[in-house]
């Protein structure tokens, strides 16, 4: 087939990569020249065949909603838009809606794969009308990994990125499991090497996993991970998941304190932890530590 795709950063280039090596045209459009393959969105429309496939792979919220819409004045009745960017699955009907005015039909598309998808393969879910996903088929068969499993036509239209949001939310709670138990084993003396501990775990146990996996590269490249500042951003899935469960009320305990032990990383001196040990010193006379060092813990 031949599709275009908008946005060529470090997913949108492997995939035009992945697609190109399983025999697809692609046509690509970046605002980064050295990037494109043509110099507008206008351009990237012109090239295709109809009915045209255009894929976005650009940052969610507002540059998405702008491309959508300048994508709705430039495709026409039968063409499909494929968003597979990280975008909150209710912006996904408000831009189902909007192209459906001009017949222009709308796949919602979580991507999961990150640097490793060109090789690996990517797992996609998607959401939307069968007959726009049959237009994009080919596309999906590139781009998943090998084999039957890797990729889903999960419903209808926000189905795709709901299913990839609540894929994040479990990936919260995974990688928050495997760094709690680094850090205990870590810092009880009794342990040889933690490193080599982790790496036993790759076979034959039931933690196993890709994350796992990649645990142990990141700490056989930098030991202790002495390199890395404790400080973790969030894309705002894992928001989204928690915000979902409580308009659903389905308790998701162990999602909400991997998010929120995120927002934790970002204090370098924490408020609540100081109100925290002001009160054990109150009712206990529990020492705190003070800002100053020549200040003996308690002395406050």
């Amino acid at each position: 087939m031949h599709i275009g795709l908008v946005g060529l950063g470090k997913m949108g280039g492997n995939m035009r990569a992945r697609l190109r090596a399983a025999g697809h045209t692609v046509t690509g459009y970046d605002r980064n020249p050295d990037l494109a393959d043509v110099d507008s969105l206008p351009a990237l429309v012109d090239a295709l065949p109809s009915p045209k496939v255009v894929w976005v792979m650009v940052p969610a919220g507002e540059p998405t909603r702008a491309t959508v819409e300048e994508l709705s004045g430039l495709l026409g009745a039968g063409d499909v838009v494929v968003d597979g960017g990280n975008s909150r699955w209710t912006d996904d009907q408000k831009h189902a809606e909007l192209l459906a005015e001009h017949q222009i039909g709308f796949v919602d598309c979580g991507v999961s794969g990150g640097v490793w998808g060109a090789q690996n393969g990517y797992a996609l879910m998607y959401g939307g009308a069968a007959d726009d996903i049959a237009k994009v088929q080919p596309a999906f068969d590139a781009l998943k990994p090998e084999g039957d499993s890797g990729a889903v036509h999960a419903g209808k239209v926000g189905a795709g990125h709901f299913a990839k949001m609540v894929h994040n939310g479990i990936e919260y709670a995974l990688m928050q499991a495997y760094a709690e138990g680094w850090e205990l084993l870590e810092k009880v003396d009794l342990v040889d090497n933690v490193t080599e501990v982790f790496a036993s775990w790759r076979e034959g146990t039931v933690i196993r996993s890709w994350l796992l996996d990649l645990m142990v590269n990141a700490l056989e490249e930098d030991p202790g991970l002495a390199e890395v500042r404790g400080y973790a951003e969030d894309s705002g899935e894992g928001r989204w998941t928690v915000e979902a469960a409580i308009d659903n009320a389905v308790p998701v305990p162990a999602i909400t304190a991997a998010l929120f032990a995120r927002f934790v990383s970002r204090q370098d001196d924490s408020p609540a932890m100081k109100a925290i040990a002001a009160m054990r010193n109150q009712f206990g006379g529990h020492a705190i530590r003070t800002n100053d060092p020549g200040t003996a813990p308690g002395a406050s």
